[in-house]
């Protein structure tokens, strides 16, 4: 009783540093109905571009400012690689991102490739990658690969692909090493800073790890409220049990999807249909439970932060927009 009077206070203590809200966020309107079952992200390119990726159909799909569809790459069951500059196919995808030149880099999983595509959807060449599935666009035509199985958490390519840098540790948490690795699988965000950000699919206690773009780790953004601490202690068990079977990994995500204000580097974490945001310091600002226009609840696996706007979706649902909290001054 005493301990737990003690985390009690303490849990008071720091919601009286910063303040929190807590509530409910219900979309406003569903956005391009087309788009609904294999759901994998969607993003803004530096042009206005808004990028959506669907997988095993329709493929990426990208739309202008405007909201006129303007590019179609599909996909299509393995098959030998295009002429270089005529539309590609891709096998299936996983992710994807533009940088500020228009270039469109896709994490093609199937293939083991990242696919790069002009402005236009020509293929520019292929990174051959094994399983990679989340990619960001960096500066100077460079782009950070995320995957199942490699050394390190980020491999970073050049303009002319080449394996220039990689970085990240994989978190210790279990001995055996294939299950190590899968339970640092993670997603891939970056900021108008040039900070890279790494969201920890697995870990139990939801973590998004900044690095700046050359690899050096910066401050870890992690949910650990006494909310969430039951949750935390079921994986944890969920994995030691894993671990003494040896069979293969077959854990549930944990932080669904990672959306971050590129303006600032504002963290907004999806658990499920949990929305989480903490500002720039770390600190959890507020918590949401999200919900579609008709009252359902909303689990999903890909996050847009727009100035006004939260773009949020699930796979098979489709993609929902909500209106932004408003920001509210620190107590």
């Amino acid at each position: 009783m005493r301990i737990l009077a003690v985390l009690c206070l303490l849990a008071c203590a720091a919601g009286s540093i910063v303040a929190q809200e807590e509530g409910e966020l219900t979309a406003t309107r569903r956005i391009l109905p087309s788009i609904g079952p294999g759901l994998r992200t969607v993003k803004r390119g530096p042009d206005g571009r808004l990028y959506v990726l669907a997988s095993p159909s329709p493929g990426l799909i990208v739309f202008d400012a405007a909201g006129k569809q303007i590019l179609s790459i599909g996909e299509l069951a393995a098959a030998p690689l295009p002429a270089k500059g005529s539309r590609a196919l891709i096998t299936f995808a996983e992710d994807c991102d533009a940088d500020a030149e228009g270039k469109i880099f896709v994490a093609d999983r199937g293939a083991n490739l990242v696919q790069v595509f002009s402005p236009e959807g020509a293929l520019l060449r292929s990174i051959p990658v094994k399983n990679p599935i989340s990619v960001a666009a960096l500066p100077e035509g460079e782009v950070a690969v995320g995957t199942l199985r490699e050394q390190h958490l980020v491999m970073v390519f050049d303009k002319n692909g080449r394996d220039v840098r990689e970085f990240g540790d994989p978190e210790p948490l279990t001995e055996r090493e294939d299950l190590n690795r899968y339970l640092n699988i993670g997603e891939l965000a970056t900021d108008a800073q040039g900070h890279l950000y790494y969201a920890f699919v697995y870990m139990p206690e939801p973590t998004v790890r900044q690095y700046d773009r050359v690899g050096y780790a910066g401050q870890d953004v992690q949910y650990t409220a006494l909310e969430a601490w039951p949750a935390a202690q079921a994986a944890r068990k969920e994995i030691e049990r894993q671990e003494r079977r040896g069979e293969p990994p077959t854990l549930k995500p944990i932080l669904t999807a990672v959306g971050v204000d590129r303006t600032n580097g504002e963290i907004w974490m999806a658990l499920h249909n949990t929305l989480l945001h903490f500002d720039k310091e770390g600190n959890r600002r507020a918590s949401y439970q999200l919900y579609t226009p008709e009252g359902a609840r909303l689990e999903v696996n890909t996050i847009l932060v727009e100035k006004d706007h939260l773009i949020m979706g699930n796979d098979p649902l489709g993609i929902y927009e909500f209106d932004r909290p408003a920001k509210k001054s620190p107590q």
